[in-house]
Order: structure tokens, then C-alpha cells, then sequence
């Protein structure tokens, strides 16, 4: 049986890389492709709904989501904690369908951002440089934020990270303490560097996207999670086995 799937930004980079990835798949079928003139009633009969669209919009498409009863695959940024909070009340305590936030698509990225919270407890100085296309709305961006609230919940044992001089717009904005800046350039598709600087040392966890190929499989991944999805989860790390370190 073929999970049916409405795409909510359907004509953007990533719409249209869900799409063609639900038309080639056999256990997948385009059940809406909604663009900015489309109408949120027609996710109904979806069984699962792929948010690509904007964090203006985004919080809307996923409380009519809720609403109606179905799962919905978060892939657009503006997801912090504090707004994935707001969904729980919206959810109840026994949730019908299920809210999946995905920061990233990147296998490489949630792997490198899981390095960074594995190294946060290590150093007390860390910042992140991220950058992006020069047409991402928003700054900085869903793994940037991801990442610096990980490292935080890592650190919640040694506290807030080392860093000077927060007052001037120049030292970015903190985010758990830790400050990211946000480049948006031509040329780009994704970058980010965590860098950790230590006595005597610098660490740099560093992880760049060079094609929207590296997408298809946590995208994948997330499609088939959200047939069962119930309740919140957030991070492609919750659904791919990170393996446990001997």
C-alpha cells in the first residue's frame, strides 16, 4: 500500500526535489503538489504532508495538519524549541498523527552536528559560521540553531559557552550562548563550521553540501518515519541509527 503524500511548497528547490523523489518511489504517491496559490484543504486525504515552504507559512500548514489529523514532515527552518513547545498543547497527550522536524535532510550534517554536541562538553569557546544561498529568507538557519541547542543541552553540567563581546551586532546572534553568524551568498548551497577553540588548539567540525543530491535519503528516511510518527520528533538523528560508540 502507497503512503500519499501532499507537498506544501511544491515549486521551490526542495518541493520539487520531494516530488520527483515520491514519482519515482513505489511506495509513495503525489496526493497534493500546493504551491503559494494553492489552498491547505487540499492536503486532505493526504496521509502524510512534506512542509517545505517558508517560517512565516510553515506554522500555519502544520496546525491545519494537526487539525485534520495528519502527520506532517517539517522541512522548512524557523523551528526553535521554544516554538516546537507550542505543538505539544496542539498534539494532547494522546496524539492522533505526529509533527516530524527536520533541520537538515543531510545525513552528513546531523552526523556533524552530533560530533559538535559530542565535543561541546570539551571546550568553553565555540562558534558557528553558517552560510547559504542568497535566497534563504530567514537567518541563521534550522541546523545552526539545531546544533547550537545541542551543544547547549550537552553543556547544561559546565554552562553557558565562553563568549566576549556579545553587545556588538558583529559577534552574531546567541543561541544557547552560543553565537552563529550567517553568511547568504551566491555561489552557495550550504556550509557550516562549528569551531571550538581550546588552549593551544583549535577544533573545527566542518560540513558543506555541494549538491541538493544529498537530500534524497533523510528525505526518504523522514517519509517513511511519518507513516507511524506519533507525538514530536525532531532531528533526523531520531531516525537514523547513529550506531553507539565502543
Amino acid at each position: 500500500m502507497t503512503t500519499r503524500v501532499a507537498v506544501v511548497g511544491a515549486t521551490g528547490k526542495m518541493g520539487t526535489l520531494a516530488i520527483r523523489l515520491i514519482e519515482e518511489s513505489d511506495e509513495f504517491e503525489l496526493a497534493a503538489a500546493i504551491d503559494s496559490r494553492g489552498s491547505l484543504d487540499e492536503m486532505i486525504g493526504a496521509d502524510v504532508v512534506f512542509d517545505v515552504t517558508i517560517p512565516a507559512v510553515s506554522q500555519g500548514v502544520v496546525e491545519f495538519a494537526i487539525a485534520n489529523g495528519i502527520t506532517v514532515v517539517v522541512g522548512t527552518s524557523g523551528w526553535s524549541a521554544d516554538r516546537i513547545s507550542g505543538l505539544r498543547a496542539l498534539l494532547g497527550t494522546d496524539p492522533a498523527s505526529g509533527v516530524i522536524i527536520i533541520p537538515n535532510f543531510s545525513v552528513g550534517s546531523v552526523l556533524a552536528t552530533s560530533f559538535a554536541a559530542l565535543a561541546a562538553r570539551f571546550f568553553d569557546s565555540i562558534e558557528i559560521i553558517e552560510a547559504h544561498h542568497a535566497s534563504k529568507i530567514d537567518s541563521p538557519s534550522g541546523t545552526a540553531v539545531r546544533t547550537a541547542e545541542l551543544i547547549g543541552e550537552a553543556r547544561a553540567a559546565e554552562g553557558p559557552v565562553v563568549a566576549p563581546h556579545t553587545d556588538q551586532r558583529a559577534r552574531g546572534q546567541q543561541v544557547w550562548s552560543v553565537p552563529i553568524h550567517s553568511l547568504r551568498m551566491k555561489g552557495v548551497v550550504a556550509k557550516q563550521d562549528v569551531i571550538f577553540g581550546g588552549t593551544g588548539e583549535i577544533l573545527t567540525i566542518s560540513h558543506e553540501t555541494i549538491a541538493p543530491t544529498a537530500y534524497e535519503a533523510g528525505i526518504l528516511v523522514a517519509l517513511r518515519a511519518a507513516r507511524n510518527a506519533r507525538g514530536i520528533t525532531v532531528g533526523l538523528d531520531k531516525l537514523i541509527d547513529l550506531g553507539t560508540p565502543r
